[in-house]
């Protein structure tokens, strides 16, 4: 087990008995990505009588993955993508120590390159972890962002990165727009594009439509509020064989019953218990529900439940919006990439391409296909797709042959495609509106990574938190123990550059003074 930031933050788990005695409530829980799993595995734990409700036939959410035969009869698993499982995701890697209490199931990459177009090149192995001698390194050693470039950063526009706390950051910069901040600060542009555009597009928005909030938050996070560091680990097999499917037989040992292929059409107050929860024609009648379905589930679910909640919060959930479209191609090659291609590889400038991952030099199952083949399996990630876009699969494929050029000579062997729009929109001004864990029912609640926690967690470790404070809310309903959380510190790591930043930090919306 990778050793804990020593300035991590610890939330107590709310206290009461250790188990449900007698008869335990019944908790319907809408959705089997990260949040649903992370709440119904705490609830059956307590022994709650759990019955998860899943849409699609796989569990893991958008990190999830489904079986296919390629041309060759080859089986293999499709996924929705690349996913980093950075150290400083806490509450996720704990969910995960259930079914994998040795952390085998993943395995850390090297270093994570950046390249843009223009020849600029950096990466993060090697650098200290802690502010201030991460930032110190990487600019001494960045070809991106060089000591002559710093008189020309506006430093008061900056400083408040150096002193981030959440909610209280949302106060200062949600109201502006991830782009206009980074223009504000002025950094270089090769350094804007690499340290900063490339992070925020895995937000699946460009930083013109993400609030400045956001980046701050998830700079802090990852690079200065955090020790942990930018490096990450990768699942080393496909995510149902090395995560989901284990879960999923750790909740039905725990007598949880999983529904996979059922859609949930409305969720009813009253009955013979608080609600009745209506699933693919059958009526679940639950004690308390967790809503833990993507925007456009929420959404459609809520709209099909006028009963639920009230007319604000219900406003409030028509109001949440998806990100624009993504697509991931995977390719399967008839020749190898060159041996020294990163696992993964952020990239900037390269027209719709924000990322490619060689899955064979990570994956067990890519690798065992390359090795049987003398292929390969490449992976493209093309966020925030514009809407006149009129064929992305072909330009990624053509941006793809710009970056590695060995894979203009391959044949494809197979291709599958994902073409998908709905991660949550996180824009300038939304965080006020943006719904919490708790609803105007007490034994209703949500998680998801679209739903606002006041701790500094993004992405998957958003949805982590949020499906383990679901379930300790419900479980400090009943007086049943729950489960504590971590996060990363909640303030600026350095005390004195905390200072620096509360006593001359602008505020970049108003020009007024920062936290004055």
């Amino acid at each position: 087990m990778i050793p804990r930031d020593r300035r991590a933050v610890r939330v107590a788990a709310p206290a009461g008995r250790a188990r449900f005695d007698g008869e335990a409530p019944t908790v319907v829980v809408v959705g089997a990505g990260i949040a649903g799993l992370a709440a119904a595995t705490v609830l059956a734990e307590r022994g709650a009588r759990v019955v998860v409700c899943e849409r699609e036939h796989h569990l893991g959410g958008r990190v999830g993955g489904w079986p296919t035969t390629l041309a060759d009869g080859s089986q293999v698993t499709m996924t929705r993508g690349f996913h980093a499982f950075f150290r400083q995701y806490y509450n996720l890697r704990a969910l995960l120590r259930r079914v994998d209490p040795g952390g085998r199931a993943l395995v850390g990459l090297p270093d994570y390159p950046l390249w843009h177009t223009g020849g600029h090149r950096d990466g993060f192995a090697g650098l200290p972890t802690t502010l201030p001698w991460n930032a110190l390194a990487f600019l001494r050693r960045s070809p991106t962002f060089r000591w002559s470039d710093l008189p020309s950063v506006d430093a008061r526009a900056a400083l408040p990165l150096l002193d981030v706390s959440v909610p209280e950051v949302y106060r200062e910069l949600d109201g502006l727009d991830a782009a206009t901040y980074l223009e504000r600060i002025r950094f270089p542009r090769p350094a804007h594009a690499l340290a900063f555009e490339v992070f925020s597009r895995s937000f699946f928005a460009h930083p013109s439509r993400m609030s400045a909030a956001e980046l701050a938050v998830m700079f802090h996070i990852y690079f200065l509020g955090s020790a942990e560091g930018l490096l990450f680990d990768v699942a080393a097999d496909p995510f149902p064989h090395a995560l989901w499917e284990p879960l999923g037989r750790h909740l039905a040992e725990l007598g949880a019953t999983v529904r996979r292929g059922v859609e949930v059409g409305s969720v009813r107050p009253g009955g013979p218990k608080r609600f009745a929860v209506d699933v693919s024609g059958d009526v679940l009648d639950a004690d308390a529900v967790v809503l833990a379905a993507d925007v456009p589930g929420l959404r459609r679910v809520v709209a099909a439940s006028p009963r639920l909640g009230d007319a604000a919060w219900r406003e409030r959930i028509a109001e949440l919006r998806t990100a624009p479209p993504f697509l991931v191609s995977r390719y399967w090659l008839d020749r190898p990439v060159d041996p020294d291609r990163p696992g993964f590889l952020g990239t900037s400038g390269y027209g719709l391409l924000d990322n490619v991952s060689v899955l064979d030099h990570y994956e067990h199952e890519a690798r065992a296909w390359a090795a049987r083949t003398g292929g390969s399996v490449v992976e493209l990630h093309g966020y925030a797709l514009p809407a006149d876009e009129p064929d992305p699969r072909a330009r990624l494929w053509e941006q793809l042959t710009e970056v590695y050029p060995e894979t203009k000579r391959a044949n494809v062997v197979d291709e599958r495609h994902e073409l998908r729009a709905d991660c949550p929109l996180f824009p300038a001004g939304g965080f006020a509106r943006r719904p919490t864990v708790t609803t105007p029912d007490d034994h209703l609640v949500l998680a998801g990574d679209l739903v606002r926690i006041d701790l500094p967690v993004a992405l998957m470790e958003r949805a982590a938190t949020t499906g383990f404070d679901a379930a300790n809310r419900l479980l400090s309903r009943w007086g049943v123990a729950g489960t504590e959380l971590w996060s990363v510190p909640t303030a600026g790591r350095g005390p004195v550059l905390r200072a620096v930043a509360r006593r001359w930090g602008r505020t970049p919306v108003d020009g007024g003074p920062h936290r004055a």
